[in-house]
């Protein structure tokens, strides 16, 4: 697909990549700053990932926000506060500090991350629509390239403190939201979007995918970052580098992996990758050496690429008019267990590291039994193989 100047398209990746340059930076640093300026250990950066995913628990709150705001303003204040919870983090190196500059980073992102799902899958056709995730990916890809660059050079080579690299990330983040805001035409709506909370029983099986992969994603996110700081003594550039690596996947598979579930469908797509995740969590409890645990870490991040399929599967069986409440109300189904399994997992992780990757497994596991629900052609009325809930005459 052709992305033009000044279309709602290349908005969407501008924002995208002003969202990944704040967070990337944000995450780049997390474990090291962490450990070295605030004395984390299991237990306190398992507390900070619960607070952070509190914003993603409460994402259902936007559709009330929206009764004052449009999407797309409301799109430029979330990264705006994303950019400022990111510069303000390297000024407080204390637990209290981390937590409360962390929780204004996350209502900037987990706002954003809301609204970029619902504006793309009403502006995008459903045709278009897992390529066009796909070039997203490889947006925030991008600029993430850009960031981690950054810390490795500002970091090992010109030993620029914390607190600086900071708030160049949530600067830049700041400026690309106010140029956005200046810039582009506000876009119509091309479905009047309910203002209501939107829960249907024939969602059901989507529901069940995005609780299930806020679970698996939180042992990615904390814990499969922090092995390889704790277990494996990863410096600042060394884990930049690797997520320098990651992004650099990224920008060259994350379209073509959009293509291809375009092509196989969001039931293949989906069952690929709930067996391919089963594998590389039962190799991250048993992992020993540096290198195999960078490979499963790539292989891993790579998965979430096919991500994709579970929003292009909503997106073809949702009443069009559901997509702005929904996203609110899937994305705190996606964080109920975010908001539990870090401090759980935090302590389990101080006794039993390999543990936490086993339940990941399972967790995986359950998700690939469901995907065999998916059915080949989605749609409204043709939700799941098994489990149908009839579509009302009136759907609003």
């Amino acid at each position: 697909m052709k992305i033009t100047k000044n279309s709602p398209e290349l908005l969407l990746l501008l924002v995208a990549a002003g969202t990944s340059i704040s967070f990337a930076i944000w995450h780049n640093l997390l474990n090291n700053f962490a450990i070295e300026r605030a004395a984390f250990t299991g237990v306190e950066i398992g507390i900070l990932q619960s607070l952070r995913e509190i914003p993603g628990f409460l994402a259902f709150t936007i559709i009330f926000i929206l009764m004052f705001i449009r999407e797309q303003k409301m799109a430029y204040v979330s990264l705006v506060m994303l950019g400022l919870g990111t510069l303000l983090t390297g000024f407080f190196p204390s637990a209290i500090g981390f937590y409360l500059t962390t929780v204004l980073m996350s209502m900037g992102f987990h706002y954003l991350e809301t609204i970029q799902n619902s504006l793309s899958l009403q502006w995008v056709s459903k045709k278009e629509a897992p390529e066009f995730l796909g070039k997203v990916i490889a947006a925030k890809a991008a600029a993430s390239i850009v960031a981690f660059g950054l810390v490795w050079i500002l970091f090992e080579y010109l030993q620029i403190d914390y607190q600086w690299i900071y708030v160049l990330g949530g600067g830049v983040s700041i400026l690309i939201a106010l140029y956005a805001w200046s810039s582009f035409e506000t876009f119509p709506e091309k479905v009047q979007q309910s203002k209501n909370l939107i829960f249907r029983k024939r969602y059901w099986l989507y529901y069940a995918l995005q609780f299930l992969g806020g679970a698996r994603r939180q042992i990615f996110i904390v814990f499969a970052g922090f092995l390889m700081v704790e277990k494996f003594g990863f410096s600042v550039g060394e884990i930049s580098l690797l997520f320098l690596v990651n992004a650099s996947f990224n920008i060259f598979l994350a379209p073509r992996i959009g293509k291809l579930i375009g092509v196989i469908g969001e039931r293949k797509a989906l069952i690929i990758e709930y067996i391919g995740l089963i594998a590389v969590f039962i190799s991250y409890a048993l992992v020993e050496n540096s290198n195999i645990a960078v490979a499963l870490y790539i292989i891993d991040h790579l998965f979430f690429a096919m991500a994709i399929a579970q929003k292009t599967y909503f997106q073809k069986i949702a009443n069009p008019a559901h997509i702005a409440s929904t996203a609110g109300v899937s994305f705190t189904i996606n964080h109920i267990a975010a908001v539990i399994i870090p401090v759980i997992f935090g302590a389990l992780w101080i006794t039993s590291p390999s543990l936490v990757f086993y339940i990941g497994a399972v967790l995986a596991g359950i998700s690939l039994l469901l995907a065999f629900n998916v059915p080949s052609h989605p749609e409204q009325g043709n939700e799941t193989v098994y489990g149908r809930y009839p579509v009302p005459a009136i759907d609003t």
